[in-house]
């Protein structure tokens, strides 16, 4: 009778899955999880976006892996939770409003990714807030590659990422997507002005459409508070370097891509209705801004109710009294939250303005990314005066780059040595 040979085992079945060490899988996956959440912020075609699928298991599974909330983080946390608090008390006499109590969840769900992004920059901190920034530009690249496409009629269907006669990307209004647009492009800028791009040309070739996107986005907002984030970035970067050459490289670079720039818009308004478009939102004022009802009327008209009124109006109900979203922030804080919600949401500003100021001005391992972050957050708190901007997702990942990095300077100053070695290591 013949004999049969078994078949060899396998090298997996033989047991080469012992030799691959497991914790290393697991955080592959979690970085692989985090580049993921952090590129889906650009698609926000909706309520619900991929952005808010991966959250979930992606800020578990790093907490899983031992994010820690360090004490520079809480004072961030404190006025977080103050804030949320303020806007659920208000919430209770509209609790059979399913809106009212949806904006609430929603609003607490953010403020828990911008805990989650402080903590995670709090370690590790220069290569993560790297690879965020490399994978945020990707993101602000397809957003803006698609704006551009829609915007010339490549793509003729207006809804898909061109509204209102303007470019809208992978999202829901032009003036969200122009504005996201600013971090990516202060980024590029950062490396081409200090010399840190590897591939100049490359980054000058996304900056360009990142910069028409921004254009093209026809949002006075993003037009401004782009100008004074890289105003303020340049100064920042001048500011801090001693050296002779870098400072010449920085006044004939800025001199040279303002001049581009200036160049690539009047090539820009030379296309199609662009010219037509740039002359009717460039004005100060709108329509929709003018008169009794417009909405610094509504603005004029609803101060005076919110200060008779400690408990404000309640989430998402300015709406129904005036038909318009107050378009600010600050305004928003007070007739969502109440008195309490309104201070606390002016106290977040400030508090993170001072240490958003300080990160630039110190000379810390971190003072690079806080020169590209805080320029940025800057400009949303500047918009935050005339549009509303407590539900962007990308507000609290910037909110928690300012406090993570703020938390990483902390724990630098009590071991400076250790955490230059690690950074070096890891840079």
């Amino acid at each position: 009778m013949a004999s049969t040979i078994a078949p060899l085992p396998s090298r997996w079945q033989a047991g080469a899955w012992a030799n691959i060490p497991i914790l290393s899988v697991i955080r592959g996956f979690a970085t692989l999880l985090l580049v993921a959440f952090v590129f889906f912020a650009c698609f926000a075609f909706s309520d619900t976006s991929p952005y808010d699928v991966v959250a979930i298991p992606t800020i578990l599974l790093w907490l899983c892996l031992g994010l820690r909330l360090h004490r520079g983080l809480v004072p961030f946390v404190g006025l977080l939770v103050l804030y949320v608090g303020a806007i659920v008390v208000a919430l209770l006499p509209y609790l059979d409003q399913p809106l009212s109590v949806a904006w609430t969840v929603q609003l607490a769900y953010l403020a828990v990714t911008g805990v989650f992004f402080a903590m995670l920059f709090a370690d590790d901190t220069r290569a993560r807030m790297e690879l965020v920034l490399k994978t945020y530009v990707a993101s602000c690249l397809l957003s803006s590659a698609f704006g551009i496409v829609g915007y010339f009629g490549y793509i003729p269907t207006e809804d898909l990422f061109y509204k209102y006669g303007r470019a809208s990307g992978t999202f829901q209004d032009p003036n969200v997507f122009g504005s996201f647009l600013t971090l990516g492009a202060l980024y590029l800028m950062h490396g081409l002005l200090v010399g840190s791009a590897r591939r100049p040309l490359v980054s000058l070739a996304m900056l360009l459409v990142i910069v028409a996107g921004i254009f093209l986005s026809f949002s006075r907002g993003s037009w401004g508070g782009s100008l004074v984030a890289v105003g303020l970035m340049v100064f920042a970067i001048f500011r801090s370097t001693g050296s002779v050459a870098l400072r010449r490289r920085i006044v004939v670079l800025t001199t040279v891509a303002a001049l581009g720039t200036g160049l690539a818009i009047v090539g820009l308004l030379s296309i199609g209705d662009t010219a037509e478009m740039f002359s009717k939102r460039a004005s100060l004022a709108q329509d929709y801004d003018e008169g009794e009802t417009g909405r610094f009327g509504n603005q004029i008209r609803g101060l005076g109710m919110l200060i008779e009124d400690p408990l404000g109006m309640g989430p998402l109900r300015w709406r129904l009294n005036f038909g318009l979203e107050p378009h600010n922030s600050y305004i928003g804080s007070f007739a969502n939250g109440g008195w309490v919600g309104g201070v606390v949401f002016i106290g977040l500003v400030l508090a993170t303005g001072f240490v958003g100021f300080r990160l630039m001005r110190q000379d810390t391992p971190f003072r690079r990314h806080a020169q590209i972050a805080w320029p940025a957050l800057f400009m949303f708190f500047l918009q935050a005066f005339q549009i509303d901007i407590e539900k962007w997702r990308h507000v609290y990942m910037m909110l928690g780059m300012i406090w993570g990095l703020e938390a990483a300077r902390l724990a630098w100053r009590a071991r400076p040595s250790e955490i230059d070695t690690a950074s070096t290591r890891v840079s």
